[in-house]
């Protein structure tokens, strides 16, 4: 397309030479070897605009003021004038070359405008008024087309960025939700088999015994078994389509402390002594708050269940700035499992917290396991 313009633009100063000529009588205005090799020097060049438009401009114009030296002007200079638009296009760096190349614009104009007064024994003023609003209104279109490409660059790059951003969010989310499933399947996991070894110890002791409800200590083993496989059914179809809507409506909302009744009762079949206390108001939890201590409370008592000596004191306390969490169960003397040493329930609950904004703490003295867990329900937990 560059080659076309270029001859496109000799082709149009060869017709405006060879008008010139049809009107003039001075032999030297015809289209003749001479005035036919400056115009395809002021034109053809154009081809190579975008290697070197520095050096197409200088070409140009100086076959532009030599032609207009030796024969009367053919009309504007088309070629270096096209020539300084795509310049003043692509001139774009510091500020010294700027200038530079502005002088040096100024410098041929005056060059040009020389000749053509020196070709008419004249002051060149016609010459140089024409060339400063021909070039200066060649500059500033070429300055401004400079100017919408950087900005269009600038909304693309940004553009690109947002992108890159949302990626970056979305994988953030992705490996938060895996995180937060991985807590959740570690606490149902741990919870169920903790209550289904209970209830298969006490299965197996009272068939030994020939007692007649040993039965129905395998009924709650299989309803534990039912319920967390649906439970790890739900987190895994979660995970396997994270992006699907369809997927995720039909997924049961978390457990809160709603069913906290159920988990306690749970833990009392299984021979557990519990007591819970429930100081709450009206107020509805935000859900993550809601999730957050459910988790807590059901890790805290499946530790007491496999780490105590068969009871525990659980406490919740809600007002309007925070749930507080406390569970207290007897250890043994020689029991330091439930100290958080080895193992990921301690870990995990902490980290539930932290999300939130929260705290937990755990101390041990030389009869209790105490877990305590404070979570706002502003910032993190809104």
């Amino acid at each position: 397309m560059d080659a076309a313009l270029a001859i496109a633009v000799f082709g149009a100063s060869l017709a405006v030479r060879a008008a010139i000529a049809g009107g003039s009588e001075d032999p030297a205005d015809g289209i003749t070897p001479l005035t036919t090799a400056l115009l395809a020097l002021s034109a053809l060049p154009l081809a190579a605009r975008r290697v070197a438009p520095l050096a197409v401009f200088v070409l140009t114009a100086l076959a532009s003021s030599v032609l207009s030296g030796v024969a009367e002007a053919g009309g504007p200079p088309l070629g270096a004038t096209l020539a300084l638009y795509w310049l003043a296009a692509d001139t774009d760096g510091p500020r010294a070359r700027t200038i530079t190349v502005v002088a040096l614009v100024a410098a041929l104009l005056a060059v040009h405008a020389a000749a053509g007064g020196l070709s008419r024994d004249a002051f060149p003023g016609t010459e140089l008024l024409f060339g400063v609003l021909l070039w200066g209104g060649a500059w500033l279109a070429g300055d401004r087309t400079r100017l919408r490409h950087e900005r269009m660059e600038q909304i693309l790059e940004r553009a690109r960025r947002a992108e890159l951003d949302a990626e970056r969010d979305r994988r953030l989310a992705a490996a938060e939700e895996r995180t937060r499933i991985a807590r959740d399947l570690h606490d149902s996991a741990g919870h169920a088999i903790n209550v289904i070894l209970v209830h298969a110890g006490l299965g197996r002791m009272r068939a030994q015994e020939g007692a007649n409800d040993a039965g129905q200590e395998f009924e709650t083993i299989e309803q534990v078994a039912r319920e967390t496989v649906g439970e790890i059914d739900q987190l895994v179809g979660v995970l396997r389509e994270p992006s699907s809507e369809p997927a995720r409506a039909g997924v049961d909302p978390p457990a809160g402390l709603s069913a906290l009744e159920a988990l306690v009762e749970r833990h009392r079949q299984a021979g557990m002594e519990v007591t819970m206390d429930l100081h709450s108001h009206t107020r509805p939890l935000p859900p993550a708050v809601d999730r957050c201590a459910y988790r807590i409370l059901q890790e805290a008592l499946t530790n007491a269940a496999r780490h105590g000596t068969g009871s525990a004191r659980a406490e919740v306390a809600v007002d309007d700035g925070a749930v507080e969490l406390t569970v207290v169960n007897p250890v043994g003397r020689g029991d330091r499992a439930s100290v958080g040493g080895g193992g990921y329930g301690l870990v995990g609950m902490r980290e539930r917290a932290a999300i939130l904004g929260g705290t937990l703490d755990t101390r041990r003295d030389c009869s209790e396991f105490t877990v305590r867990a404070r979570l706002p329900l502003t910032e993190n937990g809104r």
